[in-house]
């Protein structure tokens, strides 16, 4: 399997990655089941790149039903130091507009449907997770913006809720009150995965629509999404490029490429042997 040391994530509207060449199919079977599509795994521009359509091709799967964890297991099957991850979002503060960029640097959790670690039966492990983004990749991403011209704004917190309704309009406002930037349904897991799985991990959230707190404003609408999706799709393309070209040179260590050396409770001798074979790639240098 051919090492690929940048992993792209692509939520709703970015299905695609535009300006991937010697494009291939890489279908990867994880110990947690079957990710979300096959890994799209080709060039951009020189560097080898995977894609993963977070919803499958056809956007069919629901964000409570996605199977996180075989997606990030997925990417570290394929050798990723770095995710990049793309997702739409609502907007909970005025000044950030439709169409707008943010790259937020910490997460609220709103969801209890969702598995969001690679550890149990039988290991415990807590990792570090007070700063959930890689600001190597978060900087990526903030120059990729201007480069390209687009609104991208540095940091924000990013409530994620299980949807797959949107927010009540007491939900909206009482995240508002919370002081947070955008909502949104997916990467909170995500984030929290590719930190188990020492990989550097940062999310460009992509401005839809007001959610519904907005005096003046329709409730979000799905028209409305996929109409703001469609306009913005084509910059979010893009900036991940441009992204991918500001990251470090290629041969470099994810800064979290050891985060699981002390965050592993468990005595080793006690770690059923099933459990040991299962989690092999993320803990068997420390065991």
């Amino acid at each position: 399997m051919q090492k690929v040391e940048i992993g792209i994530i692509g939520g709703s509207g970015l299905y695609a990655m535009p300006g991937l060449t010697g494009l291939r199919e890489q279908v990867i079977e994880t110990p947690f089941g079957a990710p979300s599509d096959a890994y799209m795994v080709g060039e951009l521009d020189g560097r080898p790149v995977a894609f993963l359509a977070r919803h499958g091709r056809g956007h069919r799967i629901l964000p409570s039903e996605l199977n996180f964890r075989a997606n990030i297991h997925g990417m570290k099957q394929l050798g990723v130091e770095y995710i990049l991850s793309v997702s739409a979002v609502g907007s909970l503060k005025e000044e950030h507009k439709p169409t707008d960029f943010v790259i937020p640097d910490q997460f609220i959790d709103r969801t209890f449907a969702r598995q969001g670690t690679f550890f149990g039966d039988g290991i415990v492990a807590h990792v570090g997770f007070g700063d959930p983004i890689c600001s190597v990749v978060a900087e990526a991403f903030a120059k990729a913006c201007e480069e390209v011209g687009v609104v991208g704004k540095r940091g924000g917190t990013y409530v994620c809720m299980e949807g797959p309704q949107f927010s009540t309009r007491a939900e909206s406002n009482l995240y508002r009150s919370w002081g947070a930037d955008v909502i949104g349904m997916t990467n909170l897991q995500e984030a929290k995965l590719a930190r188990e799985a020492e990989m550097s991990y940062a999310t460009l959230a992509m401005v839809t629509d007001y959610d519904c707190w907005r005096e003046g404003h329709d409730d979000v609408t799905v028209e409305q999404v996929i109409a703001v999706m469609h306009q913005n799709s084509a910059n979010a393309g893009k900036v991940v490029r441009a992204a991918v070209a500001a990251l470090p040179a290629p041969g470099g260590k994810s800064p979290f490429s050891d985060v699981l050396k002390y965050a592993i409770m468990t005595d080793k001798t006690k770690i059923p042997a099933a459990t040991r074979e299962k989690l092999d790639l993320l803990i068997g240098k420390y065991l």
